[in-house]
């Protein structure tokens, strides 16, 4: 079961300092961290974690499916 998730909670998991790196997409929240894509917080000096990245990934080559391989924390709300 995902919790839910505040815009406060989600930035504050920002990669830095320790802290988990989590990002959210189409209203929910996943976690980063591991990803080798996601260093320090940051993805391809493109996006940081801690950030709703919806409408920035409009564009991108990314599909939907990309995110069934990451650890699901909740719903943002």
């Amino acid at each position: 079961m995902s919790q839910k998730v505040t815009r406060q909670e989600l930035e504050a998991n920002n990669g830095k300092g320790g802290k988990p790196a989590w990002i959210a997409y189409k209203g929910k929240v996943y976690d980063v961290t591991e990803s080798s894509f996601w260093i320090d917080g940051e993805h391809m000096g493109m996006h940081n974690a801690g950030t709703d990245l919806t409408e920035n990934l409009e564009m991108a080559p990314h599909r939907d499916e990309n995110f069934n391989r990451l650890k699901l924390v909740g719903e943002l709300i």
